[in-house]
């Protein structure tokens, strides 16, 4: 994709200063095929200061599975920067990658002014992300994809590298004196998760191995980690690869009766609890508020200022980070609030 083109078939109005920040406090729901709109004083609740610069209509497009609450921080970080930039935020979701092309030809269909996508599984994206650039639609990519994005033309992208991630959690397990780990990886096909596994992989000392299991059902994802935890005792370690799954296998590991200890990528509410209780030793922080906030503030920036983050050629990265017991009450006051 040639980006210039796009700041050459648009008008950019001139940015103006804004005001108040939104507030954090953004109600947030699903969509598993359809889209919702979030607009500022509606859906969202929201009660900041709006730009004065044209309506825009934005379409977020995600991967998400019904249940995963990762994305609903995700969403509440997109529809503050909605807010902010009078945006009209269109959200839809669904794990299938079929299906999420559907749902982002649905928001060229509807002519949206921009797009935000996740690209867990790049190559079912690629063309009908060449039908956004045919029509005019800038896209900026999200939370997966970091490998691919520039490869499919995309302006910008907002998330970590997750081979560092990995390849970081990785050496803290060396840290804690990890002999054997299990990787558990809550959707196949999903290149983000891989690249995770892969990057802990790389820099962990002891063995390792991955451990598939349905991430859609909990009590099937119960199940198959006691399992596996029964037939191996010498497992010291879980890697989970979100936030809902480590707390499921916080109560694998008690029903297993293991001594195994449970390290993490991303965080709710409910985990930063399980920090400070010491049920789960550490969480690698990828900032989600972040991404969905700055993917929809940069497609505002693009259409007002033909900005591009990053110079258009370098992703701006959100993470990794670390909580633990020596940081988690800092993180647990905005958790609680849905927004880390």
């Amino acid at each position: 994709m040639d980006r210039s083109s796009h700041a050459r078939s648009r008008r950019f109005a001139p940015a103006v200063a804004l005001a108040a920040a939104a507030a954090l406090t953004l109600a947030g729901c699903s969509s598993s095929s359809g889209g919702k709109e979030a607009d500022d004083e509606g859906d969202s609740g929201a009660s900041a200061g709006k730009a004065n610069t044209p309506r825009m209509t934005v379409a977020l497009v995600t991967h998400q599975a019904p249940g995963d609450t990762f994305w609903d921080i995700v969403r509440k970080g997109a529809e503050a920067a909605a807010a902010k930039d009078n945006i009209k935020l269109v959200y839809s979701a669904d794990p299938n990658a079929g299906n999420q092309a559907n749902l982002v030809q649905n928001a060229i269909d509807q002519k949206v002014d921009g797009i935000a996508v996740t690209l867990a599984k790049p190559d079912a994206l690629r063309s009908v992300l060449g039908k956004a650039e045919k029509a005019g639609i800038p896209v900026v990519g999200l939370n997966s994809g970091l490998a691919d994005w520039k490869k499919l033309g995309l302006l910008e992208f907002f998330g970590q590298d997750e081979s560092v991630a990995g390849e970081a959690l990785g050496k803290r397990l060396n840290e804690d004196g990890a002999k054997k780990a299990v990787c558990v990886i809550h959707e196949q096909g999903n290149v983000g998760l891989t690249q995770r596994c892969e990057g802990v992989k790389k820099t962990f000392e002891g063995s390792i191995e991955n451990l598939y299991v349905n991430g859609t059902d909990m009590p099937s994802v119960k199940s198959t980690i006691t399992a596996k935890l029964k037939q191996d005792e010498d497992i010291d370690h879980l890697v989970t690869l979100g936030a809902p799954f480590a707390m499921t296998a916080v109560k694998a590991v008690d029903e297993g009766g293991s001594k195994a200890k449970i390290a993490t990528f991303d965080l709710n509410k409910e985990l930063t609890g399980a920090i400070e209780k010491g049920d789960i030793e550490f969480a690698v922080d990828q900032q989600p508020y972040l991404q969905g906030y700055l993917a929809v503030d940069g497609l505002w920036l693009y259409e007002n200022n033909g900005n591009y983050s990053g110079g258009g050629e370098q992703p701006v990265l959100t993470g990794p980070a670390f909580v633990d017991k020596s940081n988690v009450k800092a993180v647990a006051e905005f958790a609680s609030k849905g927004t880390r």
